[in-house]
């Protein structure tokens, strides 16, 4: 009993931002986050890594060996590791100490550390913005409801960037960059993207009409996927989002009004 009593408080301190301890414990959490991601950024810059390469040597293995023991921490207040640690957020928190173990066997591969500033979407309920966690579900399922329109649209992009690519080839010609037709498609897709690299570019009367047309279709054609996911969101409601964490598995972004969770079942 006193075990499991120990397991329910470590439990509130290391998943729970609603008390005074769990919300101190995760604004010490991100803030070592910050500046882990600092470290690394800091390190890859040659004067500085000249200057204080020891030092962030050290720091970074100073914050893996911190990240570790919240990571053993959370798989230990959790009454099933396992599922915890093959959610979101449990396989972020492996991967943020990975690289550094990794780095004695692999030179250089601690730059991956990066991935540690993922771990920065736990702010959303550090500081119980909970309704954005609810935001992100619904823009979720609205690109999933407009994932076949979407499809069509860009499959219809591909016919048009192959039609337009192989025009400008036989318009322009090698003489003038156009040296095939896939290096044709490349520079449709650069111009009806509005991107213009300006590596390739028509030099006849003709080709620069078509260029004019595809960058006018290129303004209209961004404005159609926007407009389809647009349209899926205003279909959705706005569901409220708990910030409790399940003590089971750890997993989050539950409903206010939830009594199970909503991956493992298990009662919040």
């Amino acid at each position: 009993m006193a075990a499991k009593g120990l397991r329910a408080r470590l439990h509130e301190v290391v998943f729970e931002a609603d008390t005074p301890a769990g919300k101190a414990f995760d604004i010490v959490v991100l803030t070592l986050i910050l500046l882990s991601v600092g470290a690394v950024m800091l390190e890859s810059v040659a004067s500085i890594r000249a200057a204080h390469g020891q030092a962030l040597y050290a720091a970074e293995w100073g914050f893996t060996l911190l990240f570790t023991i919240e990571y053993v921490l959370r798989l230990a207040c959790v009454r099933q590791p396992l599922r915890y640690a093959v959610s979101f957020y449990g396989i972020v928190d492996l991967l943020a100490i990975v690289p550094t173990y990794l780095s004695i066997l692999v030179p250089g591969s601690h730059s991956l550390l990066v991935v540690r500033s993922l771990r920065l979407l736990r702010i959303f309920r550090v500081f119980k913005l909970g309704q954005f966690v609810g935001e992100a579900a619904v823009l979720r399922t609205a690109l999933r409801a407009s994932a076949r329109k979407i499809t069509v649209f860009l499959g219809t992009v591909l016919t048009l960037v192959i039609i337009v690519g192989t025009l400008m080839y036989l318009v322009e010609g090698p003489e003038n960059g156009f040296t095939s037709i896939p290096i044709a498609v490349y520079w449709a897709i650069v111009t009806m993207t509005t991107v213009g690299y300006g590596d390739i570019a028509p030099q006849t009367v003709p080709g620069q009409v078509i260029a004019s047309l595809v960058m006018i279709l290129g303004y209209g054609i961004i404005a159609v996927p926007t407009g389809i996911v647009t349209v899926e969101l205003g279909s959705l409601g706005r569901p409220r989002v708990s910030t409790q964490a399940c003590p089971d598995c750890g997993a989050e972004g539950h409903a206010a009004e939830a009594i199970h969770c909503n991956r493992c079942g298990a009662r919040l």
